[in-house]
């Protein structure tokens, strides 16, 4: 009498209930790792891979902006020295590039 029919219905649904009311949850969770999780992972192993691939010469932009060019690279080392002007080299951790500046010529070359 002091419970509903609603309530009494949940209570003999039982394990299926429960399955029913976490799916959308699950459901949640499986798209935004597909479209959230995964790409973003997908780009920070490009980015490391980047970062381990840099040589001597590349064009690169730091995360605050800079443009220069790599002068030194010290394996085992997270620093790179980087010419940001004629004359002067700074030191740059590797981990602050945010990436390599292809060269213009070349992708002008290949339209005309």
């Amino acid at each position: 009498m002091f419970i509903s029919p609603a309530y009494a219905q949940d209570a003999a649904g039982g394990a299926g209930a429960v399955v029913m009311q976490l799916l959308p949850l699950l459901l949640i969770f499986v798209v935004f790792y597909f479209l959230l999780i995964r790409p973003q992972q997908k780009k920070m192993k490009e980015h490391r891979s980047m970062l381990q691939a840099l040589k001597r010469g590349d064009k690169v932009v730091t995360a605050g902006g800079i443009v220069g060019e790599v002068k030194k690279v010290t394996e085992g080392s997270d620093v790179l020295e980087v010419e940001i002007a004629p004359n002067v080299r700074v030191e740059v951790v590797r981990g602050t590039i945010s990436s390599v500046v292809r060269p213009e010529a070349a992708n002008d070359a290949a339209k005309a």
